[in-house]
């Protein structure tokens, strides 16, 4: 039997969860490998601004929280890739979802912002 939980009590696990995937590394890379399995360095070129540190950070949150597989290939430098688990997958149509809303809605955001701003001196 499944346990219930319930994200608003202040100690749910949940909240954990929550916490990792509203990072905006860890929602851009698992947009990312919504295809097929990537590695590394083609994360790294593809997300521009994360540094090596944040990215290989992120990349074991996602692994150790059962969203993305890492697999080692024994070549010459070694190879490693990333690819989404069954539920990582279960995140793809909500993550898309809401990068490509961050798109299409920054320019009523960003005048919000400035709207709010000249109300509410600094």
């Amino acid at each position: 039997m499944q346990q219930a939980y319930n994200v608003y009590e202040d100690r749910c696990p949940t909240r954990l969860v929550l916490d990792r995937l509203a990072d905006k590394w860890a929602l851009l890379i698992l947009d990312r490998l919504e295809g097929e399995p990537v590695r590394f360095n083609h994360i790294r070129r593809d997300i521009k601004g994360i540094s090596q540190k944040v990215l290989a950070q992120t990349l074991r949150k996602l692994e150790r929280n059962g969203l993305i597989s890492r697999t080692i290939f024994p070549t010459v430098p070694v190879t490693v890739e990333y690819a989404l688990t069954p539920l990582g997958r279960t995140l793809t149509d909500t993550v898309s979802a809401l990068a490509h809303w961050a798109e299409k809605n920054m320019d009523a955001i960003f005048a919000a912002q400035r709207a709010y701003d000249e109300t509410h001196p600094v």
